[in-house]
């Protein structure tokens, strides 16, 4: 019922996933009268199996301005709460939402609790980078303070879901920050390098170091791990990028006969940048450290846009990734509980060490 759009895109968009998915069924949550009608709309969706899809009752939506107070303690029937209940129940295995991001983090947290050994659950999703695929970020916005142990515990989340989702055992780890040197940085950065890379010596983290954000869009680590506050203006910067890119070529090429000609001749590459920086390729964050899945949907999501949402749950709950992140972070409790003791800090490499004299 959520987003920008509400069942005009959810629905279209649930329809193509149970077509493209066999092995797949949906819970519709939301408003019966108003998903019914709008369910029966959609194309194909009478040769569905029966059992394929089941719409479940609630009698409140969340509102994109709804303070999160008010979600939580007020609107207890509401679609998002009943759609994450489905998980806590058992009833379903992931929970995909495009509605208000701060009520779906704080109702998510409320109802399934986090994992043992995560203070903080945390928003990952790609951003397209030059290599062709996408850099997995995290933290994207829930969480505007953290600490170094915070940062730790992201590292080891994101490592857990891009080697679930991608198929590589041990994805490389950046570290954000305004330079790749060791000295650089604020403490709680410093402190962080440090706890990663004991992390990697004892082979929870593939740790690659410090990187900038320019790393990001080059592709130069699998993950990147930052604060919220960053995380969130790095990927409002990069849907801001999408659009513009889509925004000029719609402009530029259709000003002049000239123009319109030489876009003619340059649309197959122009056509492959668009489709590469396209945000909604890269759509659907995943709400980790809870104990169940969820997936937070962009609210201005189109169809498609919301389809890679369902995609990403789907493809996380077929292949155990909350199993697999609570494995992970089993494993690397006692440096997530504990820090790090004076004795344990890996020395700098020369490099870092003649900076640093």
């Amino acid at each position: 019922m959520g987003g920008d759009h509400g069942p005009s895109v959810t629905l279209p968009s649930c329809a193509r996933f149970l077509r493209d998915h066999d092995d797949a069924n949906l819970l519709l949550v939301g408003l019966p009268d108003v998903l019914q009608t709008a369910w029966a709309q959609q194309p194909g969706v009478a040769q569905l199996a029966p059992e394929r899809v089941k719409i479940v009752a609630a009698s409140e939506v969340v509102s994109m301005d709804d303070p999160v107070e008010v979600a939580l303690r007020k609107k207890k029937d509401s679609s998002m709460r009943i759609a994450i209940q489905q998980v806590r129940d058992g009833t379903a295995q992931a929970a995909v939402s495009a509605g208000n991001t701060g009520a779906l983090m704080a109702v998510a947290r409320y109802l399934l609790k986090t994992m043992e050994g995560i203070d903080r659950p945390a928003i990952a999703s790609q951003m397209p980078n030059a290599k062709g695929g996408g850099t997995t970020v995290l933290d994207l916005g829930a969480n505007v303070d953290c600490d170094s142990e915070h940062l730790l515990q992201f590292a080891v989340m994101g490592s857990a879901l891009v080697s679930v989702l991608s198929d590589k055992e041990h994805p490389t780890v950046g570290l954000l920050n305004i330079g790749e040197e060791a000295i650089k940085g604020n403490d709680t950065i410093k402190h962080a390098r440090t706890l990663m890379l004991k992390a990697a010596a004892k082979g929870q983290l593939a740790f690659y170091g410090n990187v900038e954000g320019n790393d990001i869009f080059k592709g130069t680590t699998d993950i990147v791990v930052c604060d919220g506050f960053v995380g969130n203006v790095a990927l409002k910067t990069s849907e801001g990028l999408a659009s513009m890119v889509a925004a000029f070529l719609k402009s530029e090429f259709s000003r002049s006969p000239l123009t319109r000609v030489a876009g003619a001749m340059a649309y197959p590459v122009l056509s492959a940048f668009k489709k590469r920086v396209d945000y909604r390729r890269y759509n659907g964050a995943a709400l980790l450290g809870l104990r169940g899945l969820v997936f937070k949907s962009h609210g201005s999501a189109d169809a498609l846009a919301f389809g890679t949402a369902l995609h990403r749950a789907y493809e996380s709950a077929r292949n155990d990734l909350l199993q697999k992140l609570e494995t992970r972070i089993s494993a690397a409790a006692p440096l997530l509980q504990n820090g790090l003791d004076d004795e344990d800090v890996p020395a700098l490499p020369a490099a870092d060490q003649e900076q640093a004299a």
